[in-house]
C-alpha cells in the first residue's frame, strides 16, 4: 500500500529512493447476508446484527522513482479489525472479528500539473494475512472458533500530492485491496489514508583523483578454515495421549508405561544435550483447560524419563502447547457433533512429542 511520487523541476532530479507511511480509516463491506444464512442452516434465526465494519489503517512503504512519470513500491500494510454481533433465536449470540495485514508491491504513475502539484494512479499485488476469530454465546456453539488464512490478490488506486520542496512531499490517496477472509470469503477492503513522503535527493559523487598504480605484494597462502563441528543429531518421536493416559488425564497409565520404559531403554549410553518434551491435545474444550492439561502431561512424562532413565532433570523440559499444531486437517472432522465420533476422529492431535538432541 504506497503512495505515488511527485513530480520536481527539473526531469533529471526526479529519479531516486523514497520512504513514507499513511494513515487513516480502512472500510469493509460485511457479507449479512451469508452470517445470516449460516445461522439458519445451523437452525437460527437472527433477531439483529450490528457491523463493525470501519477501524484504523496504515501502511509503510519504500520505492524507487524512474524519471517524471513511472515509479516502483513496496511496502506493508495494516488495515485493522472488522466485526459483527449477530442476536440468535433461541437466545444465543455470535460474534466474529478478523484481522487483516500484509505486504504489496504497486507500479505508479504520475501526472504532474504542476512544479509541486501531482496526480498519481496506483496497481498491484497484495498478499495478505487474515486471522479469524469467533465466539458463541447461549445456544449457538462454535466448533472451530480462530482461523485464519493468507493469499495474494490485486489492489489499485490513486491520489494527489503535493512537494513541498525537493525531500518533502505530503499525499491523500484512495485505495482498494481485494482480500480472501479464512472461511472462503472474498471482499474488498477500502483504506482512505494522508500521509508524508522522504525523498533522497540524488547528489552527483566527487571527482576520483587518478592514483599511482599500487606496488605488485604477493598475498600470503591463505590458511585453511578449521573443519565444522558436526551437526547435532536431533530424533523426535510422538507417542499418542490416549496411549499413555486415559482421556482427559495426566497420569501415565501402565500400558504408557511400556512404551516409555521401550524408549529410555533406546538413550541409555547416548550422549545428549537436551530432551524436550512437549504435550498436545486436541481442540475440544477451552484453551485454559487444554493449556494446563497438555503441560501436566508433558512433566508426567519428564518426571518417568527422569526416574527410569537417569536422565538429569536439567537436561529435560516439558511445556504443553494446546491444540495449537494439530495433526489433522481442519476439515476432517469438520460438521462432527461433539461426540464419541468426534473424539475419534481427533485422536492424532491428542499426543505427547520427545525430541532428544545430541551428538550421537
Amino acid at each position: 500500500m504506497m503512495l505515488g511520487i511527485v513530480a520536481t523541476s527539473a526531469a533529471a532530479d526526479d529519479s531516486g529512493w523514497y520512504v513514507g507511511a499513511n494513515l487513516g480509516q480502512s472500510r469493509a463491506k460485511i457479507d449479512d447476508p451469508r452470517i445470516v444464512g449460516g445461522l439458519l442452516e445451523e437452525g437460527f434465526d437472527t433477531t439483529a446484527l450490528k457491523d463493525d465494519n470501519r477501524h484504523f489503517g496504515y501502511k509503510l512503504f519504500g520505492g524507487y522513482q524512474f524519471g517524471q512519470y513511472f515509479a516502483l513500491e513496496g511496502g506493508y500494510f495494516d488495515l485493522g479489525k472488522f466485526g459483527f454481533t449477530a442476536n440468535t433465536s433461541p437466545p444465543g449470540k455470535l460474534t466474529g472479528n478478523t484481522r487483516l495485514n500484509g505486504a504489496n508491491i504497486d507500479a505508479v504513475g504520475i501526472l504532474p500539473f504542476t512544479h509541486g502539484f501531482a496526480a498519481f494512479g496506483r496497481f498491484g499485488y497484495d498478499y495478505a494475512y487474515a486471522k479469524d476469530t469467533f465466539t458463541g454465546y447461549g445456544d449457538v456453539i462454535v466448533q472451530d472458533p480462530r482461523r485464519s488464512d493468507h493469499a495474494g490478490n490485486y489492489k489499485f488506486g490513486g491520489g494527489l500530492q503535493y512537494a513541498f520542496n525537493q525531500h518533502v512531499k505530503i499525499r491523500a490517496e484512495a485505495e482498494r485491496y481485494r482480500v480472501d477472509d479464512a472461511v472462503g470469503n472474498k471482499g474488498n477492503i477500502d483504506l482512505y489514508s494522508i500521509g508524508l513522503v522522504y525523498r533522497f535527493a540524488s547528489e552527483a559523487p566527487p571527482p576520483v583523483a587518478r592514483a599511482a598504480p599500487p606496488e605488485t605484494v604477493i598475498p600470503p597462502e591463505p590458511v585453511p578454515p578449521p573443519a565444522p563441528p558436526p551437526e547435532p543429531i536431533r530424533r523426535k518421536v510422538s507417542f499418542s495421549a490416549d496411549a499413555l493416559f486415559d482421556f482427559g488425564k495426566e497420569t501415565v497409565r501402565p500400558a504408557g508405561k511400556v512404551e516409555l520404559d521401550k524408549f529410555a531403554a533406546e538413550l541409555q549410553g547416548a550422549r545428549f544435550d537436551v530432551i524436550t518434551v512437549t504435550g498436545y491435545t486436541d481442540r475440544i474444550g477451552s484453551h485454559d483447560y487444554n493449556l494446563k492439561l497438555s503441560k501436566r502431561r508433558a512433566e508426567s512424562v519428564k518426571a518417568y524419563l527422569v526416574e527410569t532413565a537417569g536422565i538429569p532433570a536439567d537436561k529435560v523440559t516439558a511445556t504443553g502447547a494446546d491444540g495449537s499444531a494439530p495433526v489433522t486437517n481442519p476439515d476432517e472432522c469438520k460438521g462432527r457433533a461433539r461426540t464419541h465420533k468426534l473424539i475419534a476422529c481427533l485422536q492424532p492431535d491428542r499426543r505427547v512429542d520427545v525430541e532428544v538432541t545430541g551428538t550421537q
